[in-house]
């Protein structure tokens, strides 16, 4: 895998991690309630989840590119498919001007670090996006030509990446919340990170739907 291929990963990555969704919703539920710790508690959750999914993907995706070219084209195709019908929803929820509620109920009570911890792992752990991002990306950055043990130690790579950069945005969600919230929470801010995120996604796929398999 070249940096060009690494940077490129990370910057989709990035862009999947920060787009509105469940687990931004989870963290303005859970930190204003419950406190920093269930916050992080939350964050360890996803992280939990994604190397799941990760360990999923990768043994099942190795598999089949290193066994069958036919295999390796319907998966390409669909991953390519579900990138621009990403892409595509975004866009049209980013000119729809949607956005993400965050108003929640009050606890009643302080969640105990094991609750917490779970909320953030079933949120992704139940979310099969995750396992399809992972099948989308792995066959244009892990070495599909080479053995399978390096295909595996490359794509177990990028879950390290994708679960590292999810750490560190919702850490820095849960450790200013109460700022950092006010600019997620725009209307403006929210229009444009999906409106970029759409036009990546397509861009992706796009790409992948034209790669050819080694």
């Amino acid at each position: 895998m070249t940096l060009v291929d690494f940077l490129t990963f990370t910057a989709v990555a990035a862009l999947l991690v920060m787009s509105p969704g469940p687990n931004g919703v989870l963290i303005a539920k859970t930190v204003p309630t419950s406190g920093r710790a269930a916050g992080y508690a939350n964050v360890a959750g996803f992280v939990a989840a994604f190397y799941l999914h990760g360990a999923l993907s990768i043994f099942g995706i190795s598999l089949i590119l290193v066994q069958s070219a036919q295999a390796f084209l319907i998966v390409k195709l669909l991953g390519a498919g579900y990138l621009c019908w990403l892409g595509l929803r975004a866009l049209y929820s980013a000119w729809k001007g949607e956005t993400v509620p965050t108003s929640v109920e009050p606890a009643k009570r302080k969640r105990q670090l094991a609750a917490a911890f779970g909320e953030g792992f079933l949120t992704n752990a139940l979310n099969p996006k995750v396992s399809m991002f992972y099948l989308a990306a792995f066959p244009q950055f892990i070495p599909h030509a080479a053995g399978g043990e390096a295909a595996v130690g490359a794509a177990f790579s990028l879950v390290v990446v994708h679960s590292l950069i999810n750490a560190v945005w919702f850490g820095i969600m849960v450790l200013l919340f109460a700022k950092f919230a006010g600019a997620v929470q725009n209307p403006s801010f929210q229009r444009w990170l999906k409106g970029a995120t759409g036009v990546v996604f397509i861009g992706f796929g796009a790409k992948l739907a034209t790669m050819r398999a080694a």
